[in-house]
């Protein structure tokens, strides 16, 4: 979908009137990353236990509840200034200092996992500081995607330290140059299917963007008579990043630190897939008569302008002007009043996935109405979509 908001004014002549009533606000985001730390001081400080659990409490509890009472905004800013919006550092710098205090957080855990900072931890107490580093993780590969879609070459680079801590380093390949292509299309492992539970979802999600993003890395190597196997391999260099960190973490902090670092990174993954999953559910790019499927609209994600939920996740959940506009920064990403709305923000919407007949009960008529009623439009599992339409049928005229 090309971009409606080319040729703007330049930052000098951007009206003053205008000002971003959120600018500040994109701070409270760097709450995540130090969530470690803090809850190791409150514990020293109260005696209790129950703040390790600080990250489940924060991103299934406290961010729902703020979502609900503060509301939603759609308001976008003027195209005369998106520009000028996007040159402004001050922003990236909400995405930069994430990692640094990502990590810190990560070291002080296992620090803490392995008897560090003279505070007894019951089994429940590392089990609620996994879930909390866990959360972290799984933001940070949110966090990964924001730079991981930019020219520069750091930022890119960036995105790939992000990811170190999750092992989840494939994605920066595959959601870059996979997703993005095939989206809302049955050959995108991360799109979810009208039906399908996220349970299910996880299987093929995780497993098909591993092999998608091999085999396009591969591709590109080869184009460019170089090996698979080298440094220049972008889901190999990133993974040994990861190699690299858990190595270092285990010489550190000895061989007890494993099981919790092989959690945590679990539970990031599984955090990112779950926002995956609910991205797109059951949302289809119809096939033409010529056998390529219609551009990306904003029809073919859904959209949530819940207030908090966006500051945590980099307005993650203006989806839809994100895949028209990959390489626009977070900042500057707008509303789309065609993009279909979710009817809470993401953090709410990521517990009602994990209950599948819940999910169903409100997602499956909200598809429904999306389409009108036409289920055979809708993204469908196999199976159904044989029985609902002959193979090789488009659904929409034109070439």
């Amino acid at each position: 979908m090309p971009d409606q908001r080319a040729g703007q004014m330049p930052s000098a002549a951007v009206p003053r009137a205008w000002r971003d009533r959120k600018r500040y606000v994109w701070l409270v985001g760097l709450v995540i990353p130090v969530l470690v730390p803090a809850s190791w001081a409150a514990v020293a400080l109260t005696g209790s236990g129950l703040f390790w659990w600080s990250g489940p409490a924060l991103m299934l509890v406290v961010i729902p509840v703020l979502d609900y009472l503060v509301g939603p905004d759609s308001d976008n800013p003027p195209d005369s200034v998106l520009a000028h919006l996007e040159q402004d550092r001050y922003y990236r710098w909400a995405t930069y200092l994430y990692l640094p205090a990502q990590y810190v957080s990560l070291v002080l855990a296992c620090w803490l996992w392995t008897g560090g900072g003279g505070v007894t931890m019951t089994l429940p107490d590392k089990i609620g500081l996994m879930l909390t580093v866990g959360g972290i993780g799984g933001i940070a590969i949110n966090t990964a995607h924001e730079l991981g879609h930019q020219r520069d070459r750091a930022e890119r680079w960036l995105s790939k330290v992000a990811l170190a801590q999750t092992a989840y380093g494939h994605f920066f390949v595959e959601h870059n140059r996979g997703h993005h292509a095939r989206v809302a299309t049955p050959e995108d492992p991360a799109s979810s299917r009208l039906g399908e539970s996220v349970y299910a979802f996880y299987w093929r999600s995780i497993w098909g963007s591993l092999r998608s993003a091999w085999s396009l890395e591969s591709r590109r190597l080869r184009r460019h008579g170089r090996r698979v196997w080298t440094l220049h391999n972008d889901v190999l260099n990133a993974w040994l990043m990861a190699v690299g960190v858990f190595a270092a973490l285990i010489i550190g902090f000895g061989l007890d630190v494993v099981p919790w670092l092989i959690g945590q990174a679990l539970l990031g993954v599984f955090l990112l897939e779950t926002i995956n999953y609910l991205e797109h559910y059951g949302l289809r790019r119809q096939r033409r008569r010529d056998g390529c499927y219609e551009p990306v609209r904003p029809a073919h994600s859904w959209n949530s302008n819940s207030v908090i939920s966006n500051v945590f996740l980099f307005h993650l959940q203006r989806h839809s002007d994100h895949h028209a506009n990959p390489q626009r920064r977070y900042q500057a990403l707008c509303h789309a009043d065609e993009a279909p709305q979710l009817p809470a923000g993401y953090a709410a919407m990521v517990i009602l996935a994990l209950c599948p007949p819940l999910w169903r009960r409100v997602m499956d008529p909200r598809v429904r109405n999306h389409y009108r009623g036409d289920i055979r439009l809708a993204a469908l599992r196999p199976r159904q979509e044989q029985r609902m339409l002959p193979r090789g049928e488009p659904l929409l005229p034109g070439g």
